[in-house]
């Protein structure tokens, strides 16, 4: 086929649906190098996409994660979606390690101390269990006495929540503390409780499978 018979709305419908994560549009600048397409031409190839998937009522959507762009599926088929993976392991953060992501996202940057202050336990394995999922990451050293380190969530934690940015966090009451259950109440934030009650804060956090789709209203993480 010719490259001016390509179509290129197929071509980005094409990448999207075989991404595994979401495609700015710089990657996507690269990807259809040989098409000479700009930005502008690739973002209303996107937005032309959306409307025809709305229009046909398709069971997916473009959502805008972070600085990309991915295909999800709509939640209202989330039961059926559920069904698929029932035989499954489900990816879980346990509540302590949800009110701890919610305490970084809300107060970052923030060190542990201070996360500690605010929890009232020790935060040690829950911390380390959410650098290694990538949820977080080290961001610097406060100016103080002994110099902790300093917390932030980072683009994973975005993608995961299928966030645009943190602007989009639920917002929070005056004077109260940031917890899971803050989190939980928006329709993207899809982290599952865990099922054990009493669980110990300071246990690390499971490993968990990488073929498991970390969230039922998304076609990939």
């Amino acid at each position: 086929m010719k490259k001016e018979q390509v179509n290129l709305k197929r071509v980005v419908e094409a990448l999207l649906f075989v991404s595994s994560e979401p495609l700015s549009i710089s990657r996507l600048e690269a990807l259809t190098e040989g098409l000479r397409v700009e930005g502008e031409s690739l973002r209303q190839v996107l937005t032309e996409l959306e409307r025809e998937y709305e229009s046909e009522e398709r069971s997916f959507s473009i959502r805008k994660v972070g600085a990309g762009y991915q295909l999800r599926t709509r939640s209202i088929y989330a039961p059926w979606i559920r069904k698929l993976f029932y035989s499954r392991r489900i990816v879980h953060l346990s509540k302590p390690a949800l009110e701890t992501l919610a305490i970084i996202a809300y107060k970052q940057p923030i060190t542990r101390a201070e996360i500690e202050v605010i929890r009232g336990v020790n935060v040690d394995g829950i911390v380390k269990g959410l650098l290694d999922r990538e949820l977080i990451k080290i961001s610097g050293q406060k100016e103080v006495v002994g110099r902790p380190y300093l917390y932030r969530t980072c683009q994973r934690f975005l993608e995961h929540f299928g966030l645009d940015s943190l602007a989009n966090l639920p917002p929070l009451e005056a004077r109260e503390t940031p917890s899971a259950k803050k989190i939980s109440s928006s329709s993207d934030l899809t982290f599952q409780k865990s099922e054990a009650e009493g669980e110990h804060d300071s246990e690390p956090e499971t490993s968990t499978p990488e073929d498991i789709p970390p969230e039922i209203d998304g076609i990939k993480e």
